[in-house]
């Protein structure tokens, strides 16, 4: 929401109708008599439309549920053997939540997968988009515990909802047959409407092994591609990186506060 002019009483009021001040709207030719008073309800509502708008990030930050993450600026782009780093740039711009297309990160444990998508989530909180960042575990797990069908539908409108959905960790378990139903379900609602987040760190040709015998599988992985960017990256952990550096400075401070032996004296 843009600032209101002190000159321009006719924005003011727009403005205070945006924020749905009707006491303020009631009584407006009495507040707006005098110069003064236009300055004071300019100043009023920018306060007031600040203050929405802290709160409402607020919220959305804790919907999300993204936790503590790396931010993109920290990453070392030097470290995967592979990642198009201007794929992921790209996708920090948001384009594909406006398309509601899909992304893909695929790669091994530890090349920083989770945290593109967590910043992805981030960054569609910041732009004013609903966002949920969750495992797929806990998920898939949720969902299948439900025991009734009204239940089932109510959470399944809950996971449809947000602009973005970002589901971590594919792969990491295998699934049964339901577990794959449900996610074929959830992908299917949100199909060509939101967007849908993915890391894993299997090839879509071995989805078989992560919900085996599921007949649902081929359809799943149709409408996940479908219009999605694919971001794979390829290298060693970064996580095991900073442990082994974590590891060394450790060490080196050690050495650093231990005295040096003394020089033994030699009898004569």
């Amino acid at each position: 929401m843009t600032e209101p002019q002190a000159d321009n009483p006719a924005e003011l009021r727009e403005q205070a109708k945006a924020l749905r001040l009707h006491g303020l709207l009631d009584h407006w030719a009495q507040v707006m008599g005098q110069p003064e008073q236009a300055r004071w309800v300019a100043q009023l509502l920018a306060w007031e439309a600040a203050e929405r708008a802290r709160r409402s990030l607020h919220r959305r930050l804790q919907a999300a549920r993204i936790g503590r993450f790396k931010p993109l600026a920290d990453y070392d782009w030097n470290w995967p053997r592979s990642i198009d780093r201007a794929a992921v740039e790209e996708l920090m711009t948001l384009q594909f939540v406006h398309d509601a297309s899909n992304v893909v990160l695929v790669g091994p444990n530890g090349v920083g997968k989770t945290m593109c998508a967590c910043n992805l989530g981030y960054q569609a909180v910041l732009a004013g988009h609903t966002a949920l960042f969750i495992t797929a575990g806990s998920l898939l797990g949720e969902l299948a515990a439900l025991d009734s069908d009204s239940a089932l539908r109510g959470k399944l409108r809950q996971y449809a909802a947000p602009d973005l959905l970002i589901i971590d960790e594919v792969g990491y378990l295998s699934y049964s047959n339901r577990h794959a139903d449900l996610l074929f379900e959830l992908v299917s609602r949100r199909y060509q409407r939101k967007s849908t987040v993915v890391t894993t760190n299997r090839a879509f040709a071995e989805w078989g092994e992560v919900f085996p015998n599921a007949a649902c599988v081929v359809s799943l992985i149709d409408r996940l591609m479908h219009r999605a960017e694919v971001v794979r990256i390829d290298g060693d952990s970064y996580r095991a990186k900073e442990s082994e550096e974590r590891e060394a400075a450790r060490k080196a401070a050690r050495a650093a506060q231990t005295p040096a032996p003394r020089a033994r004296k030699v009898a004569r």
